[in-house]
C-alpha cells in the first residue's frame, strides 16, 4: 500500500513502524487513517505508535532497553548499577526521553557532566539521592534545559554554562573530574574533554555522532555539525558506553573501543526496544482487530485493553533486550578459539548475499585470524552484526519450512502475547494472520540467544541438513530436556557472571550434541511435536535412572567435569543439571524406546540410511537460508552401517581447540557411537557422553559395543585406545584441507 508514483526500492513490508516521539505520533494517525479508508487489512495496526498505540516516551521503553545493556556490562565487572555508585557523563538533557529516562533508571548513579545543543552541565561530586530528585523534577518540567537545574544542588566547582560563551573557567574540581590541567577552555574543547573523561559510563541520549575511530576522518562520519567536538574511540577513558540514541558512535569506533577493553554493543542492540515494542503493538492489534470486525470486541474495549497490557508488553520487550545482551556475552566468551568458526560463518553469509563486510565494518579473514593467533576474539560490536544476521537467516529458514505449522508450537505463539490476552483471546491468537512469522521470529531469537551464533550453523554443515531442520531439532531437545527450566535456574541464580556464562556455554554445547544425534536418527525432521511425544516417556525414565547406568569410565569423566565447574565456583545443583545434559538419552532413539516400552524390549537395529538429498554432492533445500554451494555440497555426517573410513569427510568448521572437525576425537567418537550405538541394549551402561576432553572417554564410548558386529566396520572402533592414526586420518581429509595437530595453529578457512 503506497501512493501512486512512489518508487519502492526495498522489499514489501507488512507494516509501517513510526517512532512515537515529539509529535511524530501524528504521522502514525495519518498513515492509519489512509489504511482504514482503503480497507487495508491491518487497519490501525498499519502504523505503530499512534494515538491509539503505545507511547514510547511515556513507557520509557527505548531507554529502559538500553539500560538493560548497561546493567549487563557492569554486572560482568561485578557492579550492580542499581545499588552501586558509578560516575556517568553523557550527551543529552532531561527533557528528552532517551537521556532523561535513562538517567532516572538508577538512584545510585552520579551524573557528573553532560551537554546538549544549548548548555554544558558540570557537577564534579553530586549527591546521588538529591541529584536524582532534581533530575526527576526537570524531566517532568515541560521543555526543560540544564539551565533549569537548581544551582544550589551542584557540588563545589561545578555549574551550568551556555555553549555560546567564548570560554569557560575550570575549577580544580572540574579539572580533576575531566583530567585537564588548564584554567579555562572553549565550549567545543570542554565537550571533547567530557567525552574523554575518566568516568565509568558514557551515555548517549542526544543527536549527533561524537566518537570515531582514529583511522577515520570526519568526512567519513557524515555529521559536519559536530566535527569540532568529535573524539577518537582510542582516547575514551570510560569503562562502558550505553547507546540510548542512534549513531552516537561509528561502527569502526565501537570496534576500536572494544578492542582496547571497553564495554560496548551497538546502537541497534542497545536501543532496539522501541522497534520491538512497535512489533508487539502491531501483532496485538492484528489479533484484536479481527475480534472487532466480527463484533466480539468494541473499539473502546480494545483501546482499554491495550492500556491495561502496557506493563506486560514492556516486560516482553525488556526480556528480549536482556537475552540479546546475554547472548553477546556468551558469544564473546568464545574468545580467540571461536574465530575460525565465525570466519567460516561470515563467508557463508557473504556467499548467500546476507552480509557485506565493508558496510558492516568487519575485517578481512587474515586480519581476524591474526587477531585469533594473538589471543583476541571478535569484539561485541562485530558479534552483534553476526548475531543479527544469524537470526534473520534462521527466521527465513523457519518460515520456509513446515515447522511453524506444527500444532505443538501453539504455546510458543501464545507466549508472544501478554497474559491477559492469552486468557481472554486465545482463539484470536491461534488464528493470527501472521502466525507463522511470529513463531519464526520468536524461535529464531531463542535459538541464537540460547545456543549462540556458531552451533546452529555448524550443525547445518556437519549434519547435512537445513536450518529449518536444525530449528526443529532445537525445539525437540529443548522440550525433551526441559531446557527452559534449566535456563530459568541459570538466569536467576545468585552467582558470579563469569560462572553463569560458563554454565550457559556448557549447556549450549551439550544441547548442540543432543541435536546432532537427533538429526542423524531422524532425517528430514520438520515438525518435532510427534517425535517429542514419542520419545518423552522413555527419556524421562532414562533421565531418572541415568546415574545407575553409567560405566565407571564415563562416571570418572562426569565427575571430572563436575569438579572443574565446582572449583570455578558454580553451585552444586546447577553444575549437576548442566553436566547431566551431556548424557544422550534423547539422541539415542533405540534407548528412548527401550525406556518407553514397559517390557524393556529394544527396537531391532536398522541402518540409519542417508536421504537422497544428503548423498555426496547433494545440495541443501531452499529453506537452508541460501547457504553457498561449498557448504550445501557437504556429505552426510554418518551413513549408518555402510560408512567406510574413506567416506568420512573433514569439516571445514573449526572447534574450539583449533583442530578440524574430522580430526577431533570428540567428533570421531560421537560418529562411532551414532554408527553402532543404536543396537545398545538397556542392560548395557549408557555411554553416549560428550565432554570437552578425551582420555578414558574413548574406551567408555565403545565398551558396551565391543561385541557388536557393526562396530568392527567403523574405522574409529578399530582403535579403542585413542584417536585414529595419522595415516588413517589422512585418508579422511578432504582434498585441499591442510592437516593440523592440536597444538598447531588452525588452518586457514
Amino acid at each position: 500500500m503506497h501512493p501512486k508514483g512512489v518508487v519502492i526500492r526495498d522489499g514489501e513490508d507488512p507494516y509501517f513502524v513510526v517512532a512515537a516521539d515529539k509529535g511524530t505520533a501524528t504521522f502514525s494517525d495519518v498513515a492509519n487513517g489512509l489504511a482504514m479508508e482503503r480497507d487495508f487489512w491491518l487497519g490501525d495496526a498499519f502504523a505503530s505508535g499512534g494515538s491509539k498505540g503505545y507511547d514510547h516516551k511515556a513507557m520509557g521503553i527505548t531507554a529502559k532497553g538500553a539500560w538493560v545493556s548497561v546493567q549487563r556490562h557492569f554486572a560482568e565487572m561485578g557492579i550492580d548499577v542499581q545499588t552501586d555508585t558509578i560516575r556517568v557523563v553523557g550527551c543529552g538533557d532531561m527533557s528528552g526521553d532517551l537521556f532523561g529516562i535513562g538517567m532516572l533508571l538508577s538512584k545510585a548513579i552520579k551524573l557528573c557532566a553532560a551537554f546538549d545543543h544549548r548548555h554544558i552541565f558540570l557537577d564534579p561530586d553530586p549527591d546521588p539521592a538529591k541529584s536524582w530528585k532534581e533530575r526527576d523534577r526537570m524531566f517532568k518540567l515541560p521543555r526543560s534545559s540544564w539551565d533549569d537545574y537548581d544551582k544550589a544542588l551542584i557540588s563545589k566547582g561545578g555549574g551550568v554554562f551556555a555553549r555560546s560563551q567564548k570560554s569557560i573557567p575550570l575549577t580544580p574540581e572540574v579539572q580533576a573530574l575531566l583530567g585537564l590541567s588548564v584554567a579555562e577552555i572553549d565550549p567545543a574543547g570542554l565537550i571533547s574533554a567530557i567525552l574523554r573523561a575518566p568516568a565509568d559510563l558514557l551515555w548517549f541520549g542526544g543527536i549527533g555522532t561524537y566518537v570515531k575511530a582514529a583511522g577515520q576522518n570526519n568526512a567519513e562520519v557524515g555529521d559536519p555539525a559536530n566535527d569540532a567536538l568529535r573524539v577518537d574511540a582510542e582516547d575514551l577513558r570510560v569503562r562502558a558506553v550505553g547507546e540510548g540514541a542512534n549513531l552516537g558512535v561509528t561502527q569502526a569506533a565501537r570496534i576500536a573501543f572494544a578492542a582496547k577493553g571497553g564495554r560496548i554493543n551497538t546502537d541497534f542492540i542497545d536501543n532496539s526496544a522501541g522497534v520491538d515494542c512497535s512489533d508487539n503493538e502491531v501483532n496485538i492489534k492484528i489479533a484484536l482487530n479481527r475480534e472487532m470486525a466480527e463484533g466480539r470486541l468494541s473499539q473502546d474495549d480494545r483501546d482499554a485493553l491495550l492500556v491495561r497490557m502496557t506493563d506486560d508488553v514492556a516486560a516482553l520487550v525488556l526480556e528480549d533486550n536482556r537475552l540479546q545482551a546475554l547472548a553477546l556475552s556468551i558469544a564473546e566468551k568464545g574468545g580467540a578459539a571461536a574465530v575460525p568458526s565465525l570466519v567460516r560463518i561470515m563467508e557463508t553469509f557473504e556467499a548467500s548475499g546476507r552480509l557485506d563486510r565493508k558496510v558492516e565494518g568487519l575485517a578481512a579473514n587474515d586480519e581476524l585470524l591474526r587477531r585469533s593467533a594473538e589471543g583476541s576474539g571478535l569484539t561485541r560490536p562485530e558479534l552483534a552484526v553476526l548475531l543479527s544476521t544469524a537470526k534473520l537467516a534462521l527466521q527465513d529458514a523457519i518460515e520456509a519450512s513446515a515447522l511453524p505449522d506444527d500444532p505443538a508450537l501453539a504455546s510458543d505463539l501464545a507466549a508472544a502475547f501478554p497474559a491477559e490476552m492469552q486468557r481472554d483471546f486465545a482463539g484470536a491468537i491461534a488464528d493470527h494472520q501472521l502466525r507463522r512469522e511470529i513463531i519464526a521470529t520468536k524461535l529464531a531469537n531463542r535459538i541464537v540467544n540460547r545456543m549462540g551464533i556458531v552451533h546452529p550453523l555448524e550443525l547445518v554443515e556437519e549434519e547435512g541438513c537445513s536450518l529449518g531442520e536444525v530449528a526443529a531439532a532445537f525445539v525437540a531437545v529443548e522440550r525433551l530436556l526441559d531446557m527452559k527450566g534449566l535456563w530459568a535456574s541459570l538466569d536467576s541464580a545468585g552467582i558470579n557472571e563469569s560462572i553463569r556464562l560458563s554454565l550457559f556455554s556448557q549447556a549450549a554445547s551439550a544441547m548442540a550434541s543432543q541435536m546432532a544425534d537427533l538429526l542423524r536418527v531422524s532425517p528430514g525432521l520438520a515438525q518435532p511435536g510427534a517425535l517429542v511425544a514419542r520419545l518423552e516417556p522413555g527419556v524421562d525414565r532414562l533421565t531418572a535412572t541415568v546415574d545407575t547406568l553409567l560405566s565407571a569410565s564415563v562416571r570418572r569423566q562426569w565427575d571430572a567435569l563436575t569438579q572443574q565447574l565446582l572449583d570455578a565456583g558454580a553451585p552444586e545443583a546447577l553444575t549437576a543439571a548442566v553436566v547431566r545434559l551431556f548424557i544422550h538419552p534423547s539422541g539415542r532413539r533405540a534407548r528412548a524406546r527401550l525406556g518407553a516400552d514397559a517390557g524393556g524390549a529394544h527396537e531391532p537395529r536398522r541402518s540409519m540410511g542417508t536421504p537422497a538429498r544428503q548423498q555426496p554432492g547433494a545440495r541443501f533445500p531452499a529453506d537452508a537460508a541460501e547457504l553457498p554451494r561449498g557448504v550445501a555440497q557437504g556429505r552426510s555426517r554418518c551413513r549408518g552401517q555402510q560408512m567406510a573410513g574413506s567416506e568420512r569427510t573433514a569439516r571445514r568448521a573449526i572447534p574450539h581447540d583449533g583442530r578440524p572437525r574430522a580430526h577431533h576425537p570428540q567428533s570421531q567418537w560421537r560418529d562411532a557411537v551414532a554408527h553402532c550405538g543404536a543396537g545398545a541394549r538397556a542392560a548395557r551402561p549408557v555411554t553416549g557422553l560428550t565432554l570437552p576432553f578425551g582420555g578414558g572417554l574413548q574406551e567408555a564410548l565403545c565398551r558396551s559395543n565391543r561385541a557388536s558386529r557393526s562396530s568392527s566396520r567403523h574405522p574409529i572402533m578399530r582403535k579403542i585406545g585413542g584417536p585414529p592414526s595419522r595415516a588413517r586420518r589422512r585418508r579422511w581429509r578432504r582434498p585441499g584441507l591442510r592437516s593440523s595437530s592440536a597444538s598447531g595453529p588452525p588452518p586457514a578457512i
